[in-house]
């Protein structure tokens, strides 16, 4: 399989020459110094579309016959390069994404494709949007090019290897991948176990949708009956058929990382490495800043920076899920006394001198002795939350913490 595999990686190099942006790969200061490693990004959010995805979308739709009608379902990243490969090989193309696809990626489908291809938004998943995709296929005789699931288009992600290390002046100890459905660890793990066995593999997936470890551990793909749609380029329920086994096989390493890390590394990018990355674009490199992912001191490293398709109306929620993550933002309901001074006296008594009221949402009823309000509270550090916590102990207000994850948090905030 892996000689055949590579003859057919190949092929998609050759493929995909002038098409697919040849991405720099940069030595990056800061993961370097926090790992002790050398770290090194492959640039592929300065790809067409703004990630990888465009190899394997081109490397399918380049094989078909002429003449050929080509549906897809995507997140957004592949979505924008099986636009740009329809357009540019005269192919006509549907494109089914599900709602929570962002804005800013149906725009940028739109605008690859131009009148070659039709967009379509289908359900709250992208296995929504998979479901409607293949119907559509069966009822049109489109051919169904996989975001992820094909042999194809796993060989078109695996090109990103092949130019890396041709790159690189050396063979990297360790290469950090993201992971949704599996086709560009797929695709890197098995070209890697013949070109450079020696490099160990990671391949990092969202806490909220970790496909591949459960695949992994029950010996199959499986369909994971809830996930969290925040990394939206890595929200998919179920490994690829074609994808597990060759990760099975490559004997990779997989990791997960929680969205409120992956929110904090987006932020870092942006504000020290003037990078702007969408949460799956941000999941190797959070792997390394998290610690999920530990490399020895002087180790190369190198970590796919993967998407840069983040819509800036999503910033605001980005920063939240990182001061949670972080502990500095915690929410509170309070019940205040309907008496004058009450929320002077919770001022004064409750908050501390590096705290600051971020939420306060409140509600006087008349006919109550007391009125609840949803408070959100930003610490000056997390050293800030156990004498807060017994201020608000030893205080006579009855105040409750709205922990993250509980229904109450989920609910009000």
């Amino acid at each position: 399989m892996t000689s055949s595999f590579s003859a057919e990686v190949g092929a998609a190099v050759g493929r995909l020459a002038g098409v697919a942006v040849t991405t720099p790969v940069q030595r990056n200061d800061r993961l370097s110094a926090v790992t002790g490693a050398d770290v090194w990004f492959k640039r592929e959010d300065l790809q067409v579309g703004r990630s990888y995805k465009v190899r394997g979308a081109y490397n399918t739709i380049a094989q078909l016959p002429a003449g050929s009608t080509a549906v897809t379902a995507s997140a957004g990243n592949h979505g924008q390069g099986f636009a740009h490969a329809c357009r540019t090989l005269g192919v006509r193309g549907h494109v089914f994404v599900p709602g929570t696809t962002p804005r800013q990626k149906r725009q940028r489908i739109a605008a690859l494709g131009g009148d070659a291809v039709t967009l379509v938004v289908e359900g709250d998943t992208y296995d929504d949007a998979a479901r409607a995709a293949a119907a559509h296929a069966a009822g049109t005789g489109a051919t169904l090019v996989p975001a992820f699931d094909a042999l194809s288009t796993v060989a078109g992600q695996a090109t990103v290897a092949v130019e890396a290390l041709s790159q690189l002046p050396f063979v990297p100890d360790v290469v950090v991948l993201p992971v949704g459905g599996g086709g560009l660890l797929a695709g890197c793990a098995t070209w890697l176990a013949e070109h450079a066995p020696g490099t160990r593999v990671v391949g990092v997936e969202p806490v909220g949708a970790a496909n591949m470890a459960a695949a992994l551990a029950a010996g199959e793909p499986v369909t994971l009956a809830d996930i969290d749609t925040f990394v939206d380029g890595a929200a998919v329920r179920r490994a690829g058929d074609v994808t597990y086994p060759l990760v099975r096989d490559a004997g990779v390493e997989l990791v997960t990382v929680p969205e409120g890390a992956i929110c904090t590394e987006m932020l870092e990018l942006y504000q020290v490495d003037g990078v702007i990355a969408e949460p799956a674009g941000a999941l190797a490199s959070a792997a390394l800043t998290s610690g999920a992912v530990v490399v020895e001191p002087g180790q190369t490293v190198l970590c796919l920076l993967s998407g840069g398709n983040n819509d800036v109306s999503r910033y605001a929620e980005v920063v939240e899920r990182s001061l949670v993550h972080r502990g500095l933002k915690h929410y509170f309901l309070v019940e205040f006394p309907q008496e004058p001074g009450a929320l002077r006296r919770f001022l004064d008594e409750v908050l501390g001198p590096d705290d600051d009221i971020v939420l306060f949402e409140y509600v006087k009823r008349d006919n109550r002795e007391t009125g609840a309000a949803l408070t959100g509270i930003e610490l000056g550090s997390v050293d800030g939350l156990a004498p807060l916590l017994g201020r608000i102990e030893a205080g006579p207000l009855k105040i409750e913490h709205l922990a993250p994850g509980t229904t109450a948090y989920r609910f009000l905030v």
